[in-house]
């Protein structure tokens, strides 16, 4: 098995982590926290809550590991740039809708 394997496989297990955590996200009673080391927000519709916040994840979990196809292609190849990048995008894109949209909409 090659190194561009091994990675490609690491990197989906993270992913599924990921989604993992949303799915979890929509079974749970209590309130998901979604920044680390800080305390849940105070919301008005808790299993509303935990649904938008779970379908975020699994959806950032899906791009993740599709995102991660690149790695697939070789360690020298410049498609891996497209691996790191489209992370970073989608990182910030995550942290946008959950702050503009989905905290702004069930916060009390």
């Amino acid at each position: 098995m090659g190194g561009t394997v091994i990675g490609f496989f690491i990197w989906t297990i993270v992913g599924v982590s990921i989604i993992g955590v949303g799915i979890g996200a929509f079974f749970t009673k209590k309130v998901v926290g979604f920044w680390a080391n800080m305390k849940p927000i105070e919301v008005k519709d808790i299993k509303g809550y935990n649904n938008a916040t779970g379908k975020l994840l699994i959806s950032y979990g899906l791009i993740f590991v599709v995102l991660g196809l690149p790695l697939l292609s070789g360690q020298n190849s410049p498609l891996i740039l497209l691996s790191v990048l489209g992370v970073m995008l989608e990182t910030i894109i995550l942290m946008a809708v959950y702050s503009l949209c989905i905290e702004k909409k069930y916060k009390e």
